[in-house]
């Protein structure tokens, strides 16, 4: 985990998705430009978003919770989007 002086430093990832029922004509043009490019095996693709959020300290089960929250309230639209997962990014290696 990277410090900022004596003081450590924690980050936490948040993917976002469009929910399946909503259109995403940036992932339907992917898609298609992924077959054109010869990437048959490529049948769909769905775009959306990553945040990354440093925190202070250790990623704790209740830092987690709280950018869950912080995910629900302000990082995802509820009406169009999903908060598809929400993560260590020391633990999970990215």
């Amino acid at each position: 985990t990277p410090t900022l002086g004596d003081l450590r430093m924690g980050r936490v990832v948040v993917d976002v998705m469009p929910k399946p029922e909503i259109l995403d004509p940036q992932g339907k043009a992917m898609a298609g430009a992924l077959a054109r490019l010869g990437f048959a095996e490529v049948g769909g693709a769905r775009q959306g978003k990553r945040f990354e959020l440093e925190v202070e300290g250790d990623v704790t089960p209740e830092v987690l919770e709280r950018a869950r929250e912080a995910a629900r309230t302000l990082l995802a639209n509820p009406v169009i989007e999903d908060v598809v997962s929400v993560t260590d990014a020391d633990a999970a290696g990215a």
